[in-house]
């Protein structure tokens, strides 16, 4: 089942800081993902400054109950950079 996942995050004065302390376990993450079938797409969400304020991510997991258990240890979330995180299920009409 496919998902997109909108995450913004957090606005104070540390969040850049955050994100970027993390950065490269998640993306190591992501490549690990992409490499299993469950990556299909996913990137910086950028404000008019183009500094990363959030992220989507497009993902295909078997159930919401995978994508959660992925979720909950991605590294953006247990860094606390990820803290407003909307998850819809959809059916992308063209696959990269």
């Amino acid at each position: 089942m496919q998902f997109m996942i909108t995450a913004y995050d957090g606005t104070d004065e540390n969040a850049l800081e955050r994100r970027m302390s993390v950065r490269e376990a998640h993306i190591e993450g992501a490549k690990v993902l992409k490499e299993a079938g469950n990556m299909i797409a996913g990137g910086a969400i950028l404000d008019e400054a183009e500094q990363m304020i959030g992220s989507t991510v497009y993902v295909d997991f078997d159930s919401r109950e995978e994508l959660d258990q992925w979720l909950a240890n991605d590294p953006y979330v247990t860094g606390n950079v990820w803290q407003d995180i909307t998850v819809l299920p959809i059916r992308l009409a063209i696959k990269p």
